[in-house]
């Protein structure tokens, strides 16, 4: 299989990363609700807590939706998936000390990681998108923490709207593949 082929088949699988994007970004929503109505230690937890679900919940939605099929034994992508998924609780540590500098720089500071997890995105899909979509959110994270009037959620609702955007778009791309594909076929 080549690297073409198990991007496509990564693609074709997670639709575009459409269900982990989406399910990220309606945790990231529900942060930023929680971060208004509860404030930011049960936002924090929120989003942190919630962040060990994503990968169960974006499988649940994909079995919903009829997306069964596997990754087949051959593509070696399956296993760059696995080890990115890892890279951002892994360096969630730093959060820590950054919340207890400054609680403000909590969101901006989860942003630049989220972002930085995703550039990993752009081989493991061969989608370009998930360039754009890091460097929104790392350049997002810092602008914020640079310049922003101290409004704790802000970083929350404005990643949650990123997420869901791209999801939509990743989905769409996926669904032009598709079609394109039927049609390669019935030609």
């Amino acid at each position: 299989m080549t690297i073409a082929e198990a991007q496509l088949e990564m693609r074709r699988r997670f639709a575009g990363g459409f269900y982990g994007q989406f399910v990220s970004g309606v945790l990231w929503l529900m942060s930023a609700g929680v971060a208004e109505w509860r404030g930011p230690r049960a936002a924090i937890m929120t989003v942190v807590i919630g962040g060990f679900f994503i990968f169960p919940v974006t499988e649940l939605l994909l079995r919903a939706a009829g997306e069964k099929r596997e990754l087949s034994e051959a593509n070696a992508l399956r296993f760059l998936g696995m080890q990115v998924a890892f890279v951002l609780p892994l360096s969630m540590p730093l959060l820590v000390p950054v919340g207890l500098y400054r609680l403000d720089w909590f969101f901006p500071a989860l942003m630049i990681l989220v972002g930085a997890h995703y550039v990993p995105f752009v081989f493991l899909y061969g989608m370009r998108m998930f360039a754009i979509l890091a460097a929104f959110l790392v350049a997002g994270g810092l602008l914020l923490a640079t310049y922003s009037p101290g409004i704790f959620s802000a970083g929350a609702w404005i990643t949650s709207g990123a997420l869901l955007v791209f999801a939509a778009v990743g989905k769409a791309i996926s669904a032009s593949e598709a079609r394109e594909a039927i049609q390669r076929v019935a030609t």
